[in-house]
């Protein structure tokens, strides 16, 4: 790929001293000091010695923040010879994670919420230990131990959170999947870890609008004969049944009463929970998660990386099937608030992208964060959140999920606050946590994420294997991390865990490097090296040998104010040219007339390559989008390359399947002309 230009070597924003000396990355490096005798001048030197020795910063992690291991800890990492997969951290240790979420004679509120369905409120730490207790003791009274599958279909509800926490404390194993999901969507994650509970929802409320969902838990059943006990959530409809034959108990009588929450001791890597990736083409794989992991990860992520402690109030955007959810969670870890929010997120007819930035005044909300389509749709329709809530207690804006544009940045330094630590994150489901992210330490620079996080080797490699900075690589992992997974469920023999991370890159000892499939390019700053995602490699345009990352071209094309949204495909055909087409979605009052097809051509041969210019740019209404708001560049591009719609997307996994219709009908119009260019 080729070298890109240097970025603004100018911050937009500078930490003030005195948030340096309050952060919480501060007063661990202070430890490390004075408890271990090191000291660390700059961040990257302290990033330096996370990853060389690992033993040691992971032990000083667990000493640091008086996490509660039992048994042998003298050992912190057996290394197979292959280094990875099959890593074992704390192989002598055990422990139990919700133990951790709920500390040690918290007070005050645990969590807030909003709901379309069911109002707002809020829920003390004792309560939530309370419900979590009384559910977990029915969950047991049910026949649910150790290493049982538990399966939510659920929203962003608190109801949510205290049955993670019950799962979660009886040893037995969590996924969850938000109600949009349909049955086939759902039946494909759920099906494959054959759960032996499911708690479900009768349906939720969106943008003024009902959803029932009971026809759906019907359905979903029939694809899970191992659910031997329902937990019915009426959400939607207080006084709606479940809709099953099989022995099912409601939310309310399983929350009630006063059983006190047991703990159940369980191994390191002892499996947490399930995620899920996105499964827009075939099954989705099943991610397993450990206890440990999620705590050593969880910690650092939310405790260094987010600056969250007691007092803090964190509101994350989204589903229940992004793992953005469980790092939401995972917030608990540091005795903060968290905001839970169902629904609202637009308004009859149109998108109120206004709403959120009024919830988080509200609640008073310190740490916000967000998908970054989220952040440039509300950029795109010209809303100024310090003109419209009052963001006082604001002080982080987090984003994640795919690229944010250095449009972006700017407009959140300009429209939300100019005093605000934009928090931008890479890494994704398969951790269920970080490969870059921020540090309130460190100043932040347009279109950059701050630093590799602690623990994480992360490097840019080229072709040849070789590691480059300054230059567009894929992005690597050359050494172990707590979070990665501990296998894949049923994955016996591993070898889909294997082809999906390792085998395209080695060290000179032989041992695997984890490929994540970003394409990142590592920026040298004096106190850190930085990083920028280029999109999926896998979704990569290569025209006449020049490859290029699609987040690039997105970035020339969404910066012209007539396009709301856009997405690239490049068509490599056998036998003859390939074609690389550009959809745009134009805003209401735009035309896609020759200036503006000019206008984009122009930009994009100015800005990237007269290579990258598209063959045909075409409006579409809409653009389907993953769950967690990714474009679906490759299953689009096997769509039109004329695979059928069926092998092509999983159409349960996309959050508006409506909009593919538009391009099953453009396929299908295109194939005649194709098949007449091949002959």
């Amino acid at each position: 790929m080729r070298v890109q230009e240097r970025a603004d070597p100018m911050p937009i924003w500078t930490p003030a001293p005195d948030r340096i000396e309050r952060a919480r990355i501060t007063a661990f490096r202070h430890w490390l000091a004075r408890e271990r005798g090191r000291e660390f001048a700059r961040y990257e030197d302290l990033w330096q010695w996370s990853v060389a020795q690992p033993e040691a910063f992971w032990r000083s992690v667990v000493d640091h923040f008086e996490l509660k291991l039992e048994g042998s800890t003298d050992v912190v990492l057996a290394l197979p010879p292959e280094a990875m997969p099959g890593a074992r951290w704390f192989p002598g240790a055990t422990l139990n994670f919700a133990a951790h979420l709920l500390g040690d004679g918290r007070t005050g509120t645990a969590l807030t919420f909003d709901s379309e369905a069911a109002g707002s409120g809020e829920v003390s730490w004792a309560e939530l230990q309370r419900q979590a207790g009384a559910l977990a003791a029915t969950l047991r009274q049910r026949g649910v131990r150790p290493g049982d599958r538990v399966a939510a279909y659920l929203p962003n509800i608190p109801q949510a959170v205290v049955a993670f926490i019950a799962v979660a404390s009886l040893g037995a194993v969590w996924s969850i999947c938000a109600p949009d999901v349909g049955p086939l969507g759902a039946a494909d994650r759920f099906a494959q870890i054959e759960p032996a509970v499911l708690i479900a929802c009768d349906g939720y409320r969106f943008a003024g609008k009902p959803f029932d969902r009971r026809a759906t838990v019907e359905q979903l059943l029939e694809r899970l004969p191992r659910v031997h006990t329902v937990i019915w959530v009426p959400h939607l409809d207080g006084a709606a049944r479940a809709p099953t034959e099989r022995p099912h108990v409601d939310w309310a009588t399983a929350v009630a009463g006063d059983a006190a929450l047991e703990l159940s001791p369980v191994p390191f890597d002892h499996p947490l929970w399930i995620l899920f990736s996105s499964g827009t083409t075939g099954l989705p794989k099943a991610i397993v998660h450990g206890h440990g992991g999620m705590l050593l990860s969880g910690t650092v992520l939310s405790a260094l990386h987010t600056d969250l402690g007691t007092g803090d109030r964190m509101m994350w955007l989204g589903s229940t099937s992004w793992m953005v959810w469980n790092v939401q969670v995972m917030g608990l870890l540091t005795g903060s608030t968290v905001c839970l929010q169902d629904g609202c997120l637009t308004g009859p007819g149109a998108p109120d992208w206004s709403f959120a930035w009024r919830l988080v005044a509200r609640r008073g909300v310190t740490v916000f964060g967000a998908g970054a389509a989220f952040h440039t749709s509300c950029m795109k329709a010209g809303i100024e959140p310090s003109k419209i809530a009052d963001l006082g207690a604001l002080r982080t804006v987090g984003s994640t999920g795919s690229p944010l544009p250095p449009e972006g940045y700017a407009w959140i330094y300009r429209a939300v606050a100019p005093d605000v630590w934009l928090n931008a994150v890479s890494g994704g489901t398969d951790l269920c946590g970080a490969f870059l992210a921020g540090t309130p330490t460190l100043p932040v620079f347009t279109g950059e994420m701050q630093c590799r996080a602690l623990g994480a080797a992360v490097a840019s490699f080229d072709e040849q294997g070789e590691a480059v900075l300054d230059q567009v690589g894929e992005l690597v992992c050359t050494r172990p991390l707590p979070s990665m997974p501990l296998f894949f469920w049923g994955d016996a023999d591993g070898s889909r865990y294997r082809e999906s991370y390792f085998g395209t890159f080695s060290d000179a000892d032989g041992r695997n490097i984890w490929r994540h499939g970003d394409w990142l390019r590592l920026v040298p700053r004096p106190d850190a090296t930085g990083g920028v995602i280029y999109g999926r490699s896998d979704a990569t345009i290569n025209r006449g040998g020049i490859r290029m990352g699609t987040s690039e071209l997105y970035r020339v094309v969404d910066a012209d104010p007539a396009i709301a949204d856009s997405v690239v495909v490049d068509l490599e055909y056998l036998g003859r040219e390939s074609a690389l087409l550009l959809f745009v979605v134009l805003q209401p009052d735009a035309e896609l007339d020759a200036a503006l097809v000019e206008r984009l051509r122009a930009a994009i041969r100015s800005a990237l390559s007269a290579r990258h210019v598209p063959d045909r740019i075409i409006e579409a209404p809409a653009l389907p989008r993953t769950l967690t708001g990714k474009k679906l560049e490759l299953p689009l591009k096997r769509l039109l390359l004329g695979m059928s719609i069926d092998k092509a997307v999983q159409k349960d996994a996309v959050s508006n399947a409506h909009a593919l219709d538009w391009f099953v009908a453009f396929a299908a119009r295109e194939r005649p002309s194709a098949t007449a260019a091949r002959s």
